[in-house]
């Protein structure tokens, strides 16, 4: 198996290259989710279309969800995007942030950061601004965000801990987050947990969601709900580059699940958390 930061050096060589197309090209080269699919960088994509705040030229069609619109972001409110890529789900927070807002997008790609801040600069957007680093390990202050958002970046890090610790210290006390991600119920084929283009198109990195689930928790976040939820289904011409005829039957008939959730939780209000009364405490 690869060490994590061939991981990492492989998902930012991916992503350093999907950088230079735009959606169209992306999808046409991947074939997105029509009648070909010989990648699967596309295949997980919802539609923002619809969205305020939508801009086509950040959109690369690289998400697994609409965390975005689930994050309940106020005008005023500071917002971070861990895995910015090309602005997308900024730009669409800025316009829920408003003018009094603020918003930070973070990514490790240089390739990405410098089309987000293109997007940005082109736009006249001087509320939101880019940096780059890695979000195990955010060039972020503690206590900075009133919202954190993430569309499908989570399981392409190797240390998901870290970064569900670095989430809570950039957080504000009462903030919470909104995150897209991809998790498994049951156990890929062999071969599709060690390619390693499917860990840059966010399946073999994935993780059980019940795990999931528990780091959340096990991290100091409170009222967690999964907001959506939708199974991913990979096409049989991406399968069969890893798998027999015979395998890709048994695993499409099998208990394994791949499944795109969008994840809500609060980081507890210091402030308000009940004090204890006189002599019942040590």
């Amino acid at each position: 198996m690869p060490t994590d930061q061939e991981l990492k050096n492989m998902v930012r060589q991916k992503y350093s290259e999907i950088a230079l197309q735009d959606k169209e090209e992306n999808q046409a080269s991947c074939c997105g989710a029509g009648s070909c699919s010989t990648e699967v960088y596309n295949i997980m994509s919802d539609d923002y279309t619809a969205l305020e705040g939508y801009n086509a030229n950040a959109d690369l069609g690289l998400g697994c969800g609409l965390p975005t619109q689930f994050a309940q972001i106020k005008k005023g409110d500071t917002v971070i995007d861990l895995g910015s890529g090309a602005g997308n789900d900024c730009f669409i927070a800025r316009h829920e942030a408003g003018e009094t807002g603020k918003v930070i997008g973070i990514d490790f790609t240089p390739a990405m950061i410098q089309k987000a801040r293109y997007n940005a600069e082109v736009r006249g957007f001087n509320n939101v601004e880019f940096r780059q680093g890695d979000i195990e390990k955010m060039p972020v202050t503690a206590n900075t965000a009133d919202v954190i958002v993430s569309n499908c970046v989570l399981n392409l890090v190797p240390n998901k801990d870290g970064v569900f610790k670095e989430i809570f210290r950039v957080l504000k006390p009462g903030g919470h987050f909104s995150i897209s991600d991809i998790v498994l119920e049951g156990h890929l084929p062999t071969n599709i947990q060690h390619a390693a283009e499917m860990y840059a198109g966010c399946v073999s990195g994935a993780i059980q969601k019940q795990a999931y689930m528990e780091l959340i928790a096990a991290n100091g976040f409170s009222n967690i709900t999964i907001q959506k939820e939708k199974a991913i289904i990979i096409p049989n011409d991406i399968l069969s580059g890893y798998l027999s005829s015979e395998e890709i039957a048994a695993f499409k008939s099998g208990n394994t699940g791949i499944y795109s959730i969008t994840v809500y939780a609060e980081k507890p209000d210091e402030a308000a958390a009940p004090c204890c009364a006189p002599g019942c405490c040590n």
